[in-house]
């Protein structure tokens, strides 16, 4: 009989394997949207009090650079103002697109299919008109909804224990908005999303001099209770799955422990939950595979750990001196349709494959999600001063002897630069075969560059199932990198969640699941769609609806 350890690993593996997309068949879904279905984009807490938090009245004076490294001035006081533009700028709206009668909000988190399953929650000290409590953040009113007051020695026990001042930030996911379109392989995007969010979250901290650590021991079920989610009554499909909580430190001068004891965990179970979720559709799909997968990739307590990255200094183009990491934080998109004959330099593309290496002082991987195990499949394009082909980035040195040794033999392995891990495996026009393994998507052949992340699987998730979600937030913070550093370089990324698996696997030489491709992206000059007409992130809180049991926008 197989250990419940035993059997975890088994329907992990198996969720994995049953949502490859091959080229003769793609992943379980609907296969077509159903409309009168289609999940509301913003969670509500009903019944509960809504804090309206401020929006800058002038962008942060912090260079691009910043986000990476912050060398720049003092930390922000935690107040409402900072604790507001640390919002804004990792979970708060961008911009709204409109066309004809139709309109919908872009985000600062990209999220697959715009469908943002990620949801935010915080447990805050006293902050000037704020009670120390437990709250969601609405990104549509970039305000607070306060789900439980607590008292003083709560938050006493809380900042006795990590010694530092700050709050805690929790991630969550509801597997219904990803599921409505893309079915069983929903999970994998949800999983994408989080990581994304979480990059976000650490930028934005950086810009304020503070610093995000993930909490690595909790387990779901003590983030549950810490949320006060066995409280709430979730409408069938809609409810919230704990992912990961986090520390801010508005004050990054000591390490901060990874873990939260028992006793504080307990006395979170005696408070008072108030708020009831807005209905997201009016019917749902029940995808029992994502179910499944969610009970078997579920997160225990465990040890803490502390991951010693490498610390290299980063490899610095030459942006202008007045690029600001706000700008380019507001400006993030995910291109639609590339033009297919914009190009980059070797510098510049030299400076982005580097953004993505974690080391130990730099944002966003500082923040200690665990050891790293995805690598970047590179099909280079045009690229000034480099011969297209494929290549590879190796995030992880330890892993490149096994690589290499499972790769095809007849790849080069040659060292592209002194200083970047990366290597020329064939010469080529490879346009062709990196569009066909994006699920024939041309935007994957058209840009300067695309790429999958290419991670080490089979090991981690023998030894933790949990590990599974986490590969995919691993991935997810790599693509936040490349949205930003495409941005930053006039051209733009979008994440690919749709490819067929094996046949990439097969591109490298990989014959079974030690190592998987779990994401993909693109890169290169945008062709902008003419017809959107562009609003303001916050225009619509002049208009209002009931939806929420409160006041939303009509669009």
């Amino acid at each position: 009989m197989l250990s419940n350890h035993q059997t975890q690993i088994q329907q992990t593996l198996y969720y994995h394997e049953r949502t490859k997309h091959h080229f003769h068949r793609f992943a379980a879904s609907t296969r077509y949207l159903d409309w009168a279905t289609q999940p509301y984009p913003f969670r509500f807490y009903r019944g509960v009090r809504r804090i309206s938090l401020p929006l800058l009245e002038a962008d942060l004076s912090a260079s691009y650079l910043d986000l990476y490294e912050r060398i720049n001035g003092k930390a922000h006081i935690l107040c409402v103002e900072s604790l507001g533009a640390f919002l804004e700028f990792s979970l708060g709206l961008s911009a709204w697109k409109s066309i004809e009668k139709t309109s919908w909000a872009l985000r600062m988190n990209p999220s697959s299919g715009n469908l943002h399953p990620t949801e935010g929650h915080l447990i805050l000290p006293k902050i000037a008109q704020i009670p120390a409590g437990i709250y969601h953040y609405t990104p549509y009113y970039h305000a607070l909804e306060q789900r439980t007051k607590m008292s003083t020695s709560a938050w006493e026990g809380l900042n006795a224990h990590f010694q530092s001042d700050g709050f805690l930030l929790a991630l969550t996911s509801i597997f219904w908005r990803e599921s409505w379109k893309y079915g069983e392989r929903g999970f994998r995007y949800c999983n994408h999303d989080v990581g994304h969010a979480l990059a976000a979250l650490s930028f934005a901290a950086n810009l304020l001099g503070w610093k995000v650590t993930f909490l690595n021991t909790l387990s779901d079920e003590e983030i549950r209770t810490l949320l006060g989610f066995g409280t709430v009554a979730w409408e069938p499909h809609e409810e919230e799955h704990p992912d990961l909580l986090c520390f801010v430190d508005v004050a990054p001068l000591n390490d901060i422990p990874r873990y939260i004891p028992n006793l504080i965990i307990e006395s979170f179970s005696n408070l008072a939950f108030d708020g009831t979720p807005n209905e997201l559709s009016p019917t749902h799909v029940d995808w029992e595979v994502i179910t499944s997968v969610a009970q078997s990739s579920a997160k225990p307590s465990t040890e803490p750990m502390i991951y010693d990255l490498v610390d290299l200094p980063l490899r610095l183009p030459n942006y202008p001196d007045n690029l600001s990491a706000s700008q380019i934080i507001r400006q993030r998109r995910s291109a639609v349709q590339l033009d297919g004959v914009h190009s980059i330099s070797k510098e510049q593309f030299l400076c982005i494959l580097d953004k993505t290496l974690p080391r130990r002082s730099c944002t966003p991987f500082n923040l200690e999600l665990g050891e790293p195990h995805a690598h970047l499949l590179l099909f280079v394009h045009r690229v000034d001063g480099l011969e297209p082909g494929i290549y590879f980035l190796i995030r992880n040195d330890k892993d490149l002897p096994e690589i290499k040794a499972l790769s095809h033999s007849e790849f080069l392995w040659e060292r592209v630069d002194s200083a970047l891990p990366l290597f020329r495996l064939k010469q080529g026009d490879f346009r062709d075969e990196a569009a066909l393994l994006s699920c024939q998507q041309d935007i994957a052949g058209d840009g300067a560059f695309s790429l999958g992340m290419i991670a080490r699987f089979k090991e981690p998730i023998e030894a933790a199932p949990h590990t599974y979600r986490h590969l995919f937030w691993e991935t997810g913070m790599v693509g936040q990198v490349l949205y930003l550093e495409a941005e930053a370089n006039g051209i733009r990324a979008t994440g690919i969640g749709c490819f067929y698996d094996d046949p990439v696997h097969h591109t490298l030489g990989l014959s079974d699941n030690t190592y998987q491709s779990l994401y993909h992206f693109t890169m290169g000059g945008p062709i902008e769609d003419t017809r959107l007409t562009t609003l303001p992130a916050y225009h619509h809180l002049v208009k209002h609806d009931n939806r929420d049991g409160g006041s939303t926008a009509k669009n």
